[in-house]
């Protein structure tokens, strides 16, 4: 049986949510990179029309900066057959508090965005921190924009205040405030891990569990 969430004081991230959008007009934000256009004829599948580097964009809303997205590398592939947009070194977006302080991230190892059908998949450790403080561990993650949904067939395991979830399967709207876990493998009061030392919380995550499932096109 599904394991649910439905607190209506959970997360209000804008994990991967508008970044089509952010991305795109990144020439109107408090940005930096460097950016290279590719003019050869050359084949687009493999060879990207346009390559940043070192980008670091500040996003605002009503005039008051609430994001920032940094990334070691952006590729994109509009003229490609399947257009993509790939950060094959990571990903990493924060969302600001009113004091400007960070108070929910979402990385990741990798990530690409498949442009005609408006899924992302996030790839490697990823990682979200939410505003409720919750956190959510996985080797691969979809969100499909057209319908507002975050979903992964991996395992997934997930940090609350009072209990840690782990399981395969999970599913989520698009803010993640309401979410499930398919096939639930262990539920655990928190004091099992307060104890223990992880430096680096995504080995809790096996290497072998990522999904082979590619999006629907």
């Amino acid at each position: 049986m599904p394991v649910k969430n439905n607190a209506s004081t959970v997360m209000r991230i804008l994990p991967v949510l508008y970044i089509s959008v952010l991305l795109a007009i990144t020439a109107g934000c408090n940005s930096k990179g460097k950016t290279e256009t590719i003019h050869r004829d050359t084949n687009a599948d493999s060879v990207p029309t346009m390559l940043t580097r070192d980008v670091s964009t500040l996003i605002s809303d009503s005039g008051i900066t609430r994001y920032r997205i940094t990334a070691s590398l952006w590729l994109v592939f509009d003229q490609a057959r399947v257009p993509v947009w790939k950060f094959p070194k990571g990903l990493l977006l924060e969302k600001f508090n009113s004091d400007y302080q960070t108070e929910a991230t979402v990385v990741c190892d990798s990530a690409t965005y498949f442009k005609n059908s408006q899924i992302w998949r996030l790839d490697g450790n990823v990682n979200i921190l939410n505003t409720a403080g919750e956190k959510f561990l996985t080797q691969q993650l979809f969100w499909n924009q057209k319908m507002n949904k975050i979903y992964s067939d991996s395992f997934i395991h997930i940090e609350r205040a009072d209990r840690t979830i782990e399981g395969l399967g999970f599913e989520s709207n698009d803010r993640m405030t309401r979410y499930a876990i398919h096939n639930p493998t262990g539920i655990f009061p928190a004091s099992d891990f307060q104890n223990r030392n992880r430096t680096d919380s995504t080995k809790t995550i096996p290497s072998d569990s990522v999904s082979a499932s590619e999006p629907q096109l």
